[in-house]
Parts: C-alpha cells; sequence; structure tokens
C-alpha cells in the first residue's frame, strides 16, 4: 500500500476540508484497487501535482507506465478525453482510464520540465510547436471556453468593483474588449487548458509531451496566456522587460503559426485575470519568491505592456 506524500495530504486537506479529508484516507486503497485492475506493481517513489499522485509502475508485461490519480473535482473531468484524442500526438499516451476514480494510466516520461531548460527561447518554441500539434477538431461533450464568456465578463466587472486595484481604466477597458470580441467566437478546437512550461516534459518517444490538460474546446490563442503568464517568472532578470515580453510573443506566435495580436489580446485578458484573482485567492503556489502583492504587481505589469501593440 502506498504512503501518500505527507505536503500532498496537507495541501488537499486545506483546499477541499472534510471531502478533502476523506479521500486521502481512501487514497491508498484506490491505488490498490487500480493496480490489481490493471495488473501493474509499484516502480519508484510516488510523486504529485496540485490535484493528484502521480505512482510510477511497471505492466505485466514489464513496460514501464505512470498511475495518475486525481481529487474527484470537475476540472479533471475531461483530461482523459483529451489525452485519447491526441492519442500520444504532442501528449503523453493514455493506457487506460478509470473515470469512477478519476484515474488513469499513462506513458511514463522523465521527470524533467521544460522550465527547466534554462533557455527562454526555447520555452517559448517548444511550447508554440507543441500548441499547434494539439489544435484539432474536438468533439461534442468538451466544454466550449465561449460559454463561459459571460462569467468572464461578470467576473470582470465585479473584480474592478470590490478591489483596490492597480490597473489603469484602459487595462479594464482592452480587457472587457477581448472578452466580447475574442471569448465570445472561438473556434471548436481542441486547446491545452493550462499550457506552461512545468507541464511540459521530457520523454524517449518525443523530445517533449504535455501532460495534465484541462481538455477543453476554444481558441488556441487562449492558451497562449497560460504560456506567456508563466514565462514572465524566467523574464524578472532581464533589464528591458518589455523587450523580453515582445521577443516571447514572437517566438510563440512563429512557432504555434497564430496571430499575433489576436495572442497578445489573450494574453492581456488572461494577464489581468491573474491580478484579480492573486487579490481573491492569494498567489497560490510561491514562485520566484512571490507573495500576494508581488504577483499583483508582476501581472498587473504585464497586463499594461500588453494593451498597448507592443
Amino acid at each position: 500500500m502506498i504512503e501518500v506524500p505527507e505536503a500532498f495530504a496537507r495541501g488537499t486537506v486545506a483546499r477541499e476540508g472534510a471531502s478533502g479529508a476523506a479521500w486521502i484516507a481512501e487514497l491508498p486503497h484506490i491505488v490498490d484497487e487500480l493496480l490489481e485492475r490493471w495488473h501493474c506493481v509499484p516502480d519508484g517513489r510516488v510523486l504529485h501535482g496540485g490535484v493528484g499522485v502521480i505512482v510510477p509502475v511497471r505492466r505485466r508485461d514489464g513496460t514501464p507506465a505512470a498511475l495518475k490519480v486525481s481529487f474527484p473535482h470537475p476540472g479533471n473531468v475531461h483530461e482523459p478525453d483529451a489525452l485519447e484524442l491526441w492519442d500520444g500526438r504532442g501528449a503523453v499516451r493514455l493506457r487506460e482510464r478509470a473515470d469512477d476514480r478519476f484515474a488513469m494510466l499513462l506513458e511514463r516520461v522523465a521527470g524533467t520540465t521544460l522550465a527547466e531548460c534554462g533557455d527562454p527561447d526555447t520555452m517559448m518554441t517548444v511550447a508554440g510547436r507543441l500548441s499547434r500539434r494539439l489544435a484539432v477538431p474536438a468533439p461534442p461533450g468538451l466544454p466550449r471556453l465561449r460559454e463561459r464568456a459571460d462569467e468572464w465578463d461578470d467576473q470582470l466587472h465585479a473584480d474592478a468593483t470590490e478591489f483596490v486595484h492597480p490597473l489603469p481604466s484602459r487595462v479594464m477597458a482592452v480587457a472587457a474588449d477581448s472578452v466580447r470580441d475574442l471569448g465570445r467566437h472561438q473556434p471548436d478546437l481542441l486547446v491545452h487548458g493550462d499550457l506552461h512550461a512545468r507541464n511540459i516534459l521530457r520523454a524517449a518517444r518525443e523530445p517533449w509531451l504535455v501532460v495534465d490538460p484541462k481538455g477543453c474546446a476554444g481558441d488556441p490563442a487562449y492558451d497562449a496566456g497560460t504560456v506567456i503568464k508563466a514565462h514572465l517568472l524566467f523574464l524578472l532578470a532581464e533589464d528591458d522587460l518589455g523587450r523580453a515580453v515582445r521577443r516571447s510573443l514572437d517566438v510563440f506566435t512563429d512557432a504555434a503559426g497564430l496571430d499575433r495580436d489576436r495572442v497578445r489580446r489573450w494574453c492581456q485578458l488572461r494577464a489581468v485575470q491573474t491580478v484579480f484573482w492573486a487579490l481573491r485567492h492569494g498567489p497560490g503556489r510561491e514562485r520566484a519568491g512571490l507573495d500576494r502583492d508581488g504577483v499583483v504587481a508582476l501581472a498587473g505589469s504585464l497586463a499594461e505592456l500588453l494593451t498597448e501593440e507592443i
């Protein structure tokens, strides 16, 4: 029976309360059940992300794989749908799924992330090329991002009223325009939903493969908002942040084959949303030494930069 990592257990209970504590208590039994169902044996240390554990395993024929079990949550429902549709095209391959347990048996990849490569241009190039490959027609049944546009619009207005924030009125107006112009009119293409360098891992079958998709249908340029926002942490040491952001946009859009202005506008909207998310919830997992005020300031700077046609 596995031992649930203490940090993962603590974080799950803090976030989910009593339901999280009950699930953590059941998790070792769930893993044992799935190991038996899929004829696997543990083959390494239990790893974890924010919402799930990953158990390295070997299948009956000796093939390495990874058993992933996530906390039951609506945001995790369509991950196997996306992986199944991609079938290994730029993403880890899905071997088995158990939707009743929010569990999957996946192709095993290395633990090295694209964020560790150390070169900002490489990160943007790899992310852009993968974004292009992942943008395949989405089937019915996946959530459509355009259906969230009214929610985004309402939230922007509510946040602007509720919080004291550093964003000029023009920045807010441009974000609202993007919800109207881009949010409500999106293609039915499969997008990752949380694409950034830490969700892109080294692999043997291909140099890099994505993990942890949300599995939704919409505009591939939407994913650029997460890519650029997360990438900003790697640009903090740059003397000219505006120039660094411009280059990141150029490299990503060239690799992804996307319209640069459309990418810029999605990134601006996502940066504005991040400002208010941090004001409401805190920064989430602290990175680069940034507390809530640091995240607000950094995301606000990005939103202002992207408001202009840089």
